[in-house]
């Protein structure tokens, strides 16, 4: 089964070849790019900690689309939508917007992220809220909060993928 999630942080040449895509074809062909370089440096897996993880930072649902713009909620699902598909996403946090949700993921802390956790609608949610899948959702934010922080002090823009 899919839905890994993986944040990629992009050079400014990088940032620039997805924003001159033209349609799915290309952007597809653009992610399948930067995924097979696979500069770990660059790069952090988020496994499928993703989904919880964005109904914590936005407002408890898995909305697919583009958020009001405040930083948590751009962290994983935010930013522009350069693709959409039953089968995928690829959504781009810009470099300008990068310290602000790194500025914000330094204030979640591990009660404020349990309280939000334990908000979400069971009926709603494909996996097991549980105490175990709290822990897995709390450490892969540790990960992104680490990887938030390389890339806004790069001044590099991130762009999330997730296979449906």
């Amino acid at each position: 089964m899919g839905c890994r999630g993986v944040l990629f942080a992009l050079t400014g040449e990088q940032d620039a070849a997805l924003a001159a895509t033209a349609g799915d074809d290309e952007v597809m062909d653009f992610v399948e790019q930067i995924e097979e370089a696979w500069d770990e440096p660059w790069l952090c897996e988020v496994d499928k900690s993703w989904d919880a993880m964005h109904r914590c930072l936005s407002d408890g649902t898995l909305w697919l689309g583009p958020r009001t713009g405040e930083p948590l909620e751009l962290a994983l699902l935010g930013g522009g939508h350069h693709h959409k598909s039953e089968d995928y996403i690829v959504a781009h946090v810009l470099a300008g917007q990068v310290p602000a949700v790194a500025a914000a993921l330094e204030g979640v802390g591990r009660q404020w992220l349990r309280e939000r956790y334990d908000r979400i609608d069971p009926g709603d949610y494909q996996g097991v809220l549980d105490d175990d899948d709290f822990e897995y959702t709390w450490y892969y934010l540790t990960e992104v909060r680490d990887f938030y922080k390389r890339a806004a002090v790069a001044g590099r823009s991130v762009v999330f993928t997730v296979d449906q």
